[in-house]
C-alpha cells in the first residue's frame, strides 16, 4: 500500500515533536540533577568548654579501722551501729582490772624509789662532812654518792612505769579517732581482744566531704597538659566536678578536682584523678559506682563542625562536603580533635563562614551544582 506525501508529512512531524519534547525532559532532569537541593551549617567561631565523662568509684574522705591497743575482755560497747560518732568518742570498755592493779603497783614502786633518795641523799651529804674532816676514806664517799645517783635514776625508772601502767590502763577506754559515720561492731560484749590485733573492732568513715576517683586514659590526660602549656588553656583555677549516680539522676553538688596521681596504670594506661566533693546529707557512700564530669577548661575561637556533615574512609581520614560562594561542592580534607556533643573540633581544613553540608550529601559529589534549602548559622556556645 502507497503513502500519500501529505501523510508523510504528518508522521515525519509527529516524530520530531515527540524527539523534541523526550531531549526537553531529559535536559530539565539533568539540569534538576546539577541542582540538588540541600541544607549546609555555616560555621562560627565558638567558645567551647571541654568536659570528660568518666567512669569513677567514691572513697572515704577519711578511714579510721578501730583496734584495740591492750589485751582483754571486752565490756561494754558505748555506741549504735551506724551512727555519727564524735572525735574522741569512747566505744568499748576493756576489762581495766589488771591495769589498774599495775598502776597502784607502779605507784608504790616510786614512793619507795623516792623514800630511798632521801635515805641516800642524807648518806651522801653527811660522808662529804666526814670527808672534809678526813674522817672516812674517799671510797666511802664515793660508795655513797653512787647509791645516790642510783636511787635518782630509780625515780625516773619508776616514773617511766607508772606512765607506761597508766597509759595502758586508758587505752582499756577506746576513743573514737575521728569523727565519722561509724560500721557495724564486730566484735560484742565478753569477746578477747589482744593488742594490735589484726580484725578490726569497727569502722569509722568521714563522709562529707568524699572523694571521687575517676580513672581517665593517659593520652587524654596528655592532650590536656598539651594545651595547658600551649596556654590554650586557662588553668588558673581548679575544674568542676559533676556526677551522675546509679540510677541516671544528677547528684546536686558540684566539686573540684584536687589531683593526679604522678603514675600510669601498666595494665590499664589509665591515671587516677582525685576529686573532693560536699556530701552533706551522706547520700554518697564509699565503693559507689559513679559517672564524673570534669569540666577541664575553655578554648575559645574553635570551629566545630556537625558530626553528621563529617565522613570518613577507610583509613579514618576525615572529609567534608563544602558548599562555596558560587553554589559549587568542594571536598575538603578535615584534621579532627575532639568530639563536643553532636560536633567535631577542627584543627585544619575549614574556615568560619564555610557552608558545610549537613543534609543530601547522598544526592550531591565534588563540582556539583547546588541549591540549598535551608541554612543554619551557628550561634550558641558549645560544651564537651
Amino acid at each position: 500500500m502507497k503513502i500519500s506525501p501529505s501523510i508523510s508529512r504528518v508522521i515525519a512531524l509527529s516524530a520530531l515533536l515527540i524527539l523534541t519534547a523526550c531531549q526537553s525532559d531529559e535536559q530539565q532532569q539533568g539540569a534538576q540533577q546539577q541542582e540538588s537541593h540541600v541544607d549546609v551549617v555555616t560555621l562560627a567561631p565558638q567558645k567551647v568548654t571541654l568536659r570528660s565523662s568518666l567512669p569513677a568509684r567514691t572513697t572515704a574522705f577519711r578511714q579510721a579501722e578501730v583496734r584495740p591497743q591492750v589485751n582483754g575482755i571486752i565490756e561494754k560497747r558505748l555506741f549504735e551501729e551506724g551512727a555519727q560518732v564524735k572525735e574522741g568518742q569512747q566505744l568499748y570498755q576493756i576489762d581495766a582490772a589488771l591495769y589498774e592493779a599495775e598502776v597502784a603497783n607502779a605507784k608504790a614502786q616510786l614512793m619507795r624509789a623516792k623514800a630511798a633518795l632521801q635515805t641516800a641523799k642524807s648518806k651522801e651529804a653527811r660522808y662529804k662532812n666526814l670527808l672534809a674532816d678526813n674522817a672516812i676514806s674517799q671510797q666511802d664517799y664515793d660508795d655513797a654518792l653512787a647509791t645516790y645517783q642510783q636511787t635518782e635514776a630509780d625515780i625516773k625508772v619508776q616514773e617511766a612505769t607508772l606512765k607506761t601502767a597508766e597509759t595502758n590502763l586508758n587505752y582499756t577506754h577506746v576513743y573514737a579517732p575521728i569523727s565519722g559515720q561509724i560500721g557495724k561492731s564486730n566484735f560484742t560484749e565478753g569477746a578477747l581482744v589482744t593488742a594490735q590485733q589484726t580484725a578490726v573492732l569497727t569502722t569509722i568513715y568521714q563522709l562529707d566531704p568524699i572523694y571521687i576517683d575517676v580513672s581517665q586514659p593517659s593520652k587524654q590526660l596528655l592532650d590536656l597538659r598539651k594545651r595547658i602549656i600551649a596556654r590554650q588553656i586557662n588553668k588558673e583555677k581548679a575544674p568542676k566536678v559533676t556526677i551522675t549516680l546509679e540510677d541516671g539522676t544528677a547528684y546536686s553538688e558540684t566539686g573540684t578536682l584536687q589531683f593526679a596521681e604522678a603514675n600510669v596504670d601498666p595494665t590499664t594506661g589509665d591515671v587516677v584523678l582525685r576529686a573532693i566533693m560536699p556530701n552533706p546529707d551522706n547520700l554518697l557512700l564509699p565503693g559507689m559506682f559513679v559517672k564524673a564530669t570534669i569540666e577541664e577548661g575553655q578554648l575559645d575561637n574553635v570551629i566545630l563542625a556537625p558530626q553528621k556533615g563529617i565522613t570518613f574512609d577507610r583509613e579514618g581520614n576525615a572529609t567534608a562536603l563544602v558548599v562555596n560562594k558560587e553554589n559549587k561542592v568542594e571536598l575538603r580534607q578535615l584534621e579532627l580533635d575532639q568530639a563536643v556533643n553532636d560536633n567535631w573540633i577542627v584543627k585544619s581544613g575549614l574556615n568560619a563562614g564555610d557552608q558545610i553540608i549537613v543534609e543530601g550529601l547522598q544526592k550531591v559529589a565534588p563540582e556539583a551544582s547546588v541549591k540549598i534549602d535551608n541554612n543554619t548559622l551557628q550561634t550558641a556556645d558549645s560544651g564537651a
